[in-house]
Order: C-alpha cells, then sequence, then structure tokens
C-alpha cells in the first residue's frame, strides 16, 4: 500500500478540484478496453469469479479466454478493425457505446481505472491520459481518500 505523498498534487489547493479529488464519468467510448496490443491482469480469484457467471471451470475459462504474458495472466483481445478489443468488450448491446460485458466481475485493473498510480502521479499524466478518455475530469467527484485506494489496489 502506497503511503501518503506530500506530493499528490490532486489534494493541492490549486489542483482542479481544489484538493478534494478527481472526476471521473464513464463515457462508454471503450477507448480503455481497445487499442493497441496490451494487458488486462487477471489473478486466481477474478478467474474464478469469471468463469462462475459463464458457469465453467476456472480451467476451461482460463484456457478459452486468457493467455499469459511477461506481466502475467491476461484476458485475451479480439480485433476491431486496427483495434484490439478485451474479450468482453460489447459493442453491439447499446449501439454507438462500448459496455462491458463482465462489468460487475470485472478485474481489479478494470474497477481501479482511471487511479492508476502510473495515471495519477502527476497532473501532466492524468491530463494526457484525459486525451484518450472523455470522462477525465468529468462526472462525479471521486473525494481523495477514494482515489488513494483505488490508486493502492492496483499498480501497474
Amino acid at each position: 500500500m502506497a503511503s501518503v505523498s506530500q506530493n499528490e498534487w490532486f489534494t493541492k489547493p490549486d489542483s482542479p478540484e481544489a484538493g478534494a479529488g478527481l472526476r471521473f464519468g464513464c463515457t462508454m467510448c471503450g477507448n480503455c478496453c481497445s487499442g493497441p496490443p496490451g494487458y488486462v491482469l487477471v489473478d486466481e480469484a477474478e478467474i474464478i469469479a469469471l468463469a462462475a457467471r459463464f458457469n465453467m471451470t476456472a480451467s476451461d475459462f482460463t484456457e478459452r479466454y486468457t493467455h499469459m504474458m511477461s506481466e502475467g495472466r491476461s484476458l485475451n483481445e479480439v480485433k476491431f478493425g486496427q483495434l484490439n478489443d478485451c474479450v468482453f468488450l460489447d459493442r453491439k448491446t447499446i449501439p454507438g457505446k462500448a459496455v462491458c460485458g463482465v462489468y460487475e466481475d470485472r478485474p481489479a485493473q478494470c474497477r481501479t481505472w482511471p487511479f492508476w498510480p502510473s495515471l495519477i502521479k502527476s497532473r501532466a499524466t492524468w491530463d494526457s491520459a484525459s486525451k484518450t478518455c472523455p470522462g477525465i475530469n468529468k462526472g462525479t467527484l471521486v473525494p481523495v481518500e477514494e482515489v488513494r485506494i483505488r490508486r493502492d489496489s492496483f499498480n501497474i
């Protein structure tokens, strides 16, 4: 667990929300679930939960929906034009939107977006992420303590 840092820019009075936290509201654009080849890491507990969702054994789920990478076990991707979508990204149910087909059981990497340490380490990295994620700096105010909890829950 990361310690509270005196350098947490989002706690400062001159931050976008005057130190109260950060705003984020998912627009269902799918940008966080698609793009160049990447990874969505899953641990054993997440595999078990996802397998149960599909009434599969963990072994069958692992074989069908995951692969090993140097970072760890990852969910598979499927091609969507020039993009690589998470295997569970659903672009059909709601026309014009991209929704998570396993939202209630999504991995920690997905649940903690966009409050990853790599994205909130500075105002510049947060603002850079907002160029591809239209929900950053919009929507619900996520209080500082919740930002810290999410940041410390998954480290990539």
